[in-house]
């Protein structure tokens, strides 16, 4: 790393292992946000778009002739054939299910859930998916009082596989306070996820990536330099942070000391990948962590 007497000031650290054992010892335990959870929003926009038809199938909950009145309700209401799939939790509305397998012949069923106007055969079709799949058992158990209230536990579900990619954004709402604050107080000017093309027409300059898809996620001018910058945070270890630090050494190496490069990285997950972070850490000009920025180390570096 580029020992700078800022690193002394603000930490105490004298020499480069002062300030790696300062980074492992300041490490976050979360950058978890109350955004994290659930995107209500989204959940209940998802519901509201299908509200109607599954007010429409309530009609059927708790019915001892379920097979009459779920033609009957299809006959009458076809666009309910839609959000079919919706219940069991498949966004898909076309796709092929394997129904036979035994006899060594695979055998597979169409089912199309966009038909408008279907059939007396169709309608047959979509209610042997309702029982193969176990909707018709769940709607005349009375195990559920609302299909819509069902649906919402489905759609909150479903949201909790996008956590990931908000711990993500969760990292980058918090470097961009610091950076924002830190552009403000200087006059400088930030690009958030930007990639060559975007910082070629704001800032005039052309930054190497390895691939043309490659943005970094925020880019600071200043009034003699370009600084580039990745986040991300690591509650756990693993493989995936040795691989990121063995990728922006790379980076760091690209920038042929043209550009400023700076990593910020945090999480528990370094514990464990503390070795693959300190090859970097000594290749790298810049590897800062949360608790530095908080002790107004991005001020001095820009």
């Amino acid at each position: 790393m580029k020992y700078l007497p800022i690193y002394n000031e603000l930490f105490d650290c004298k020499n480069e292992d002062d300030v790696f054992i300062y980074f492992l010892q300041n490490l976050k335990p979360s950058n978890t946000l109350w955004s994290y959870f659930v995107n209500w929003e989204k959940v209940f926009g998802n519901v509201r778009n299908i509200e109607i038809c599954l007010n429409l199938l309530n009609y059927l909950i708790g019915k001892e002739n379920f097979d009459e009145e779920f033609t009957r309700l299809l006959s009458e209401q076809p666009q309910i054939i839609r959000i079919l799939p919706s219940l069991v939790v498949c966004r898909d509305k076309k796709f092929k299910i394997l129904v036979d397998f035994e006899n060594k012949q695979l055998k597979y069923e169409d089912y199309d859930f966009k038909i408008k106007n279907p059939t007396d055969t169709d309608i047959e079709k979509y209610l042997y998916f309702v029982k193969e799949s176990g909707l018709k058992d769940l709607i005349v158990s009375n195990k559920i009082k609302s299909l819509v209230d069902y649906v919402i536990g489905v759609e909150a579900g479903l949201d909790s596989n996008g956590r990931k990619n908000r711990s993500g954004h969760s990292m980058e709402d918090i470097v961009e306070v610091f950076i924002k604050d830190a552009c403000v107080k200087k006059g400088y000017l930030y690009l958030k996820e930007a990639n060559a093309l975007k910082i070629k027409q704001e800032f005039g300059e052309n930054v190497p990536v390895d691939k043309s898809s490659k943005r970094y996620d925020f880019v600071i001018k200043t009034d003699s330099e370009i600084v580039l910058f990745e986040v991300n945070f690591y509650n756990d270890g693993g493989s995936k942070p040795s691989e990121t630090a063995k990728a922006y050494r790379t980076v760091q190496n690209s920038l042929k000391d043209k550009y400023k490069f700076v990593w910020v990285t945090d999480g528990f997950g370094w514990k464990s990948a503390h070795h693959s972070l300190r090859d970097t850490f000594d290749y790298n000009d810049y590897v800062i962590s949360l608790a530095m920025l908080e002790k107004g180390i991005l001020e001095r570096i820009i």
